[in-house]
């Protein structure tokens, strides 16, 4: 895998819902997770590497601590909070670009593991920018789409 840069096109497609389960899409995350530790990212959506699946892999806290890996098939936002909060947000596929956006400060999420069995979270601070910005690139949009916060 490789990681794409804009102006790829499929960094602007619409990713379609994974349906199988299988040791494929393990060695698919696999893979995605060693790319975005080696960029080094703290996540990074299946298009970033070319793939049109609703996959993305996300790590908020390696850089500071252990790793934790967190893997999502077919994330659902299910609901954000009406307080905003603002960050710096960096994407792999845009190198050298740096937005400041405010987004929701909390999001709550749906998701499916490897196994294909439900779960669901809430992210608050950077995990829930992060969670929303590897989102926006299953429905190809970029963080360079939004207004930057004042």
């Amino acid at each position: 895998m490789e990681l794409r840069l804009l102006p790829d096109p499929v960094l602007r497609e619409v990713c379609a819902a994974v349906t199988a389960f299988d040791a494929a899409l393990e060695d698919v995350v696999a893979e995605m997770l060693a790319v975005m530790y080696a960029a080094p990212g703290r996540g990074l959506a299946a298009p970033q590497v070319g793939l049109t699946q609703r996959i993305f892999v996300m790590d908020t806290t390696w850089k500071t601590g252990d790793p934790s890996p967190m893997v999502f098939v077919n994330p659902e936002i299910v609901s954000v909070s009406a307080e905003m909060a603002a960050h710096d947000e960096g994407c792999l596929s845009i190198p050298d670009c740096k937005s400041r956006l405010a987004r929701p400060a909390r999001v709550d999420l749906r998701w499916q593991d490897l196994d294909g069995e439900l779960q669901v979270g809430s992210f608050e601070g950077f995990a829930a920018a992060c969670v929303q910005h590897e989102r926006d690139h299953l429905d190809g949009v970029l963080c360079i789409d939004y207004p930057e916060a004042t």
